[in-house]
């Protein structure tokens, strides 16, 4: 929805709806456009993180710096999860096919939970292990000024690849009329996610390596840069996990968000010759793929052509709330006391 409908209720607002809701195409974001500008996102992350973990690596291997090689490991992870973000994006959106005709959208979930794995085993993995071998037996740092040139660098480079994923989530978020964190949570686009994350975690990252290196420079003891180096790593620990449950709810089959729900619900009575809707099922089967299906139950006297021009009718309406609905399926049911209970 967009900022010139200041009345237009959010979708990803988890609360109760106030009157009729509007209709229009004109009014709904372009998912061509999101899909477009989510690859760009990712390209630009991508080229971004693979640059970083270049000058990381020689600075850490010139240093011994720990949390400059945990830095190392940090950003070749998430070059790694660029790449295989990337794949999502292109092989989710493939066309349905005989063998799976709902398409190819839940297939972008499975390559970013791969990702999100990748992240939890290369990333925080090795740091926590690289920052534990440095408290337990010590290193030896060399040149701090290479150490923080390359902080420095890479935490510019990393802010501009962050200020491309924000631009995007607070554009999402400001055409949908709800706040940034709230379509982060909502949104079933988790390459944008992971890359808002994981810039995130990649610019605390730094702040933890400099004020490792720091701490280390001015104590002489190199339990600091170990110490930052675990922190990385608990940090990528968060961040997987965070994604992990995002994607694996989206696998298993996660439902729009409640405020829409209860829109479609709403528009769907609406429709003539429905007399009341029994249930109401959606599915998230990609990041621009929901599938609706419905329990009806149709006024008694429709004829069926009645009935077949309601079922158009009810397409088209909830096509006119939410472009990504690809596929409406309504159920004529009769309601049977004590049996069936109303959606809710």
């Amino acid at each position: 929805m967009t900022s010139e409908d200041p009345d237009r209720p959010s979708d990803y607002d988890d609360v109760e709806l106030e009157g009729e809701p509007e209709v229009g195409h004109a009014a709904i974001p372009d998912q061509d456009d999101e899909a477009s500008e989510s690859v760009l996102t990712v390209i630009i992350a991508g080229l971004a993180n693979l640059a970083i973990a270049v000058a990381k690596f020689v600075a850490g291997l010139l240093t011994g710096s720990a949390s400059l090689l945990s830095e190392a490991a940090h950003s070749v992870a998430d070059t790694t999860t660029e790449v295989l973000l990337y794949t999502a994006l292109r092989r989710g959106a493939k066309d349905p096919d005989d063998r799976h005709p709902f398409g190819y959208g839940k297939e972008s979930y499975v390559w970013a939970f791969i990702a999100a794995l990748f992240t939890f085993v290369a990333g925080a993995g090795f740091s926590i292990y690289h920052g534990t071998e440095t408290i337990l037996h010590g290193e030896d740092i060399g040149d701090f000024i290479v150490g923080y040139i390359v902080l420095a660098v890479s935490a510019v480079l990393e802010g501009i690849s962050f200020y491309r994923a924000l631009r995007q989530v607070r554009g999402e978020a400001t055409r949908w009329r709800t706040s940034p964190f709230r379509f982060l949570r909502a949104t079933p686009d988790t390459a944008v996610k992971a890359v808002f994350l994981e810039d995130s975690a990649a610019l605390i990252g730094l702040a933890l390596a400099a004020a490792g290196l720091g701490l280390t420079e001015a104590t002489g003891d190199p339990v600091w840069d170990g110490v930052a180096s675990i922190g990385i790593g608990v940090l990528l620990l968060i961040v997987a996990a965070t994604l992990s449950a995002a994607n694996v709810s989206l696998l298993v089959g996660r439902s729009v968000p409640r405020r829409l729900h209860l829109r479609l619900r709403q528009e769907l009575s609406a429709v003539p010759t429905v007399d009341r809707v029994h249930q109401l099922l959606t599915m998230q089967l990609g990041p621009d793929d929901v599938l609706v299906a419905a329990k009806v139950d149709f006024d008694d006297t429709a004829t069926g052509a009645a009935i077949e021009a309601a079922a158009d009718e009810a397409e088209r309406r909830l096509i006119s709330i939410y472009p990504s609905i690809r596929y409406v399926f309504l159920d004529p049911t009769r309601r049977r006391a004590g049996r069936d209970e109303d959606d809710r």
